[in-house]
């Protein structure tokens, strides 16, 4: 019986096919990792309608670091409102707030600043020590306060996060997630529309010392009004963006950047791409895969 050799080409196809379609699924796989190069988990949110246009490891457990001011910042405004405290009653500063580490306001020992002042210090400077003097102000303690703020979390239903001091500095067993900080970004400022005033501020002078904002991104991305960020070793490079355009307001949620400049660079990404596309989850995706269809 005489064997018919099979033509090359079919032998060349046949050979070269399944190369072809690993390369192909690299390149695709490799795509997408760009699209999303240098953070760990992001979320954004149209805040008019509530709808998340899009989101990726929204669930990751990443340490909160300085966004945990934010829940510091929402007590201290539940404190005003329950008239425990007021925005122009002045605030001594502890002897450990003033030794606290980490970014600062430069507070001193037995200083007294309108809370006002002191929640400009966390929202501007991120200040440790101006956290710290707000939470012994409210509740005596680091300990009282921190049991504030877990409970706090737990009626506001963050189910993934745990607290462990007011700052965000590191501390074993301190976690949250995108989702979770959205949850609380928005809680907090639907409960006090006010507080917009105090993370737009981009400047702030305390004795003689100008602090500029840590939000990079105020004034250099149209609409962007606030809100806050925040690094440690452990968490990497943490924020949450607001924006308003046209009357579309939307919120973007960056964690676990790998810098600055690549935490930054996504969160403007994600704003961009939800104020060309604020409806539709499925053109945000595209957009931010690099497809303009």
């Amino acid at each position: 019986m005489k064997i018919m050799a099979e033509p090359s080409s079919s032998v060349s196809l046949r050979r070269i096919l399944p190369v072809l379609t690993l390369t192909l699924l690299c390149l695709l796989c490799l795509t997408a990792q760009t699209a999303h190069a240098g953070v760990k988990a992001m979320l954004l949110i149209n805040l008019n309608t509530g709808k998340t246009l899009y989101e990726r490891n929204a669930n990751l457990s990443i340490p909160p670091a300085s966004l945990t001011k934010l829940m510091t910042m929402y007590l201290a405004m539940d404190a005003v409102s329950s008239r425990k405290l007021s925005l122009m009653g002045k605030v001594r500063v502890t002897r450990e707030a003033a030794r606290t580490g980490g970014s600062s306001m430069h507070l001193r020992t037995g200083e007294r600043l309108p809370l006002s002042r002191l929640m400009l210090g966390m929202a501007v400077a991120s200040g440790n020590d101006a956290a710290m003097t707000v939470a012994h102000a409210i509740s005596g303690s680091t300990r009282n306060f921190v049991r504030l703020m877990n409970r706090k979390a737990r009626n506001l239903g963050l189910r993934h996060t745990v607290f462990k001091n007011p700052s965000g500095l590191p501390a074993p067993g301190q976690k949250t997630t995108a989702r979770d900080m959205a949850k609380l970004a928005r809680a907090y400022l639907k409960a006090y529309p006010s507080v917009r005033t105090f993370h737009a501020t981009r400047r702030l002078v305390h004795r003689g010392r100008a602090i500029n904002n840590t939000n990079q991104l105020l004034g250099r991305v149209r609409g962007v009004d606030g809100l806050k960020t925040g690094f440690t070793v452990a968490s990497g490079y943490n924020v949450i963006i607001t924006a308003e355009r046209n009357g579309v307001r939307l919120m973007a949620v960056v964690m676990g950047g790998s810098s600055r400049a690549a935490r930054d660079n996504m969160a403007r990404r994600l704003v961009e791409a939800g104020f060309a596309a604020p409806s539709s989850p499925a053109r945000v995706k595209r957009l931010m895969a690099g497809r303009r269809r």
